[in-house]
């Protein structure tokens, strides 16, 4: 177990966007996944729906990790609590998700339903490995290492 201490807003950051670069390139595959099987086969569209879901997350996921830092400040994180942090972070991104891939598909069908709730899956799983890997990221000590390396 390991616990939670304070991290930076730089760390959240970074974290975000290694977030974000798994998750985008996951709603990509799983977009023309579905478009393909529906018969509506479009890289465009995935490219879309997941460049717009990077730049939106990006900010909606910075503001949950945020909260969930003041959550499980100086607390050990279990797997259970990552599992809570994972099932909060999982209803946000769906149902922006669905909403998403219906706009720019230009209907709220059965294909963002179910471009929706393929995530609902894939990330679920993608999010909770991510969140345990960046407990185990020792960055305050490696920028301690840079700074001491400036004096």
């Amino acid at each position: 177990m390991v616990t939670y201490s304070k991290e930076s807003r730089i760390r959240s950051l970074l974290k975000g966007v290694s977030w974000r670069i798994v998750a985008t390139t996951d709603t990509i595959f799983v977009v023309l996944l579905i478009t393909c099987l529906k018969g509506n086969c479009s890289i465009d569209n995935a490219i879309k729906i997941g460049a717009i879901e990077f730049l939106i997350k990006f900010i909606v996921y910075y503001g949950h990790e945020r909260i969930w830092q003041k959550i499980l400040l100086n607390k050990v994180v279990s797997q259970a609590q990552t599992l809570r942090k994972t099932i909060s972070w999982r209803i946000i991104a769906t149902l922006m998700t669905f909403i998403i891939s219906g706009s720019v598909l230009e209907t709220f069908d059965e294909i963002a339903l179910s471009i929706a709730f393929t995530e609902l899956f894939t990330k679920f799983v993608l999010y909770y490995l991510h969140e345990r890997l960046w407990l185990k990221l020792p960055l305050g000590r490696i920028r301690q290492i840079f700074y001491k390396n400036k004096e």
